[in-house]
């Protein structure tokens, strides 16, 4: 039996730089004594933290991966808005936010849904799971 270990590292690695970028800035909310935004931040990154353990695909090898990834954008999206807000809203965040071609810069990140979809982890296990959801 195969440990995977490169996909459970890029499963683990994709998702810690997903919410980097959050625990940088609230890091630097703290510094700058904007406690609201740093705790909510925080909690943030906890709550990705917690759901990339608990909706690991190897923890549930014959549910397919946009089952398990669909929790995870939800923090993801709630991240971006709380950006906004600490901000000061997207009146304090100049042209980029207002132009309607800023969608095309998030469309990237529903790739995932296209690329992995129905596949399931089990789907690469030899004497794995072959189960469908």
């Amino acid at each position: 039996m195969r440990e995977r270990t490169g996909e459970k590292l890029g499963w683990i690695g994709s998702w810690v730089g997903a919410f980097l970028w959050v625990l940088i800035l609230s890091v630097i909310w703290l510094f700058r004594g904007h406690l609201l935004p740093a705790v909510l931040g925080a909690l943030l990154v906890a709550v990705a933290a917690v759901l990339v353990v608990v909706l690991a695909p190897w923890r549930h090898p014959a549910t397919p991966f946009w089952k398990l990834l669909l929790p995870l954008y939800v923090p993801l999206a709630l991240s971006v808005a709380w950006a906004i807000w600490s901000f000061g809203g997207l009146s304090e965040m100049g042209q980029l936010a207002k132009n309607p071609w800023f969608v095309v810069l998030v469309l990237p990140l529903l790739l995932p849904f296209g690329t992995a979809g129905r596949r399931r982890w089990s789907d690469a296990d030899p004497g794995g799971t072959r189960e469908r959801e």
